[in-house]
């Protein structure tokens, strides 16, 4: 299963600056903020979570929320997703990966969903 998600960076700069870091933890969590670099970095993460949510074909809501879904980086720099338990048995998820590109004022992230 694919996702792919497009937000403008100006988005993501409005809600950081009405709500400061309330808004990053509305779909980050800790450890995700410290590896935010500006908020070009921050609407890739969040394109990302939109992307691997449609990959599952449920969209953000009740049945997956940006929490399930958690961005790390890998030795190399690479963006990396681990998803909850709940999210992995639900959907029975074998495999995911993601791919995030940012040009000009967008940012835009892929998944794919391996499931069994």
């Amino acid at each position: 299963m694919i996702g792919i998600d497009l937000i403008k960076t100006s988005r993501m700069d409005h809600l950081i600056e009405r709500f400061g870091e309330k808004a990053l933890l509305k779909f980050l969590s800790e450890n995700e903020i410290k590896l935010v670099k500006n908020n070009k970095t921050a609407a890739g993460f969040w394109a990302v979570k939109e992307a691997v949510s449609k990959a599952l074909g449920v969209g953000i809501g009740s049945q997956c929320s940006f929490h399930d879904i958690l961005i790390s980086k890998t030795a190399k720099g690479a963006p990396k997703i681990k998803l909850s338990e709940k999210i992995t048995q639900e959907f029975n998820v074998k495999n995911a990966s993601i791919s995030i590109t940012h040009d000009g004022e967008y940012a835009i992230a892929v998944a794919a969903i391996e499931v069994t």
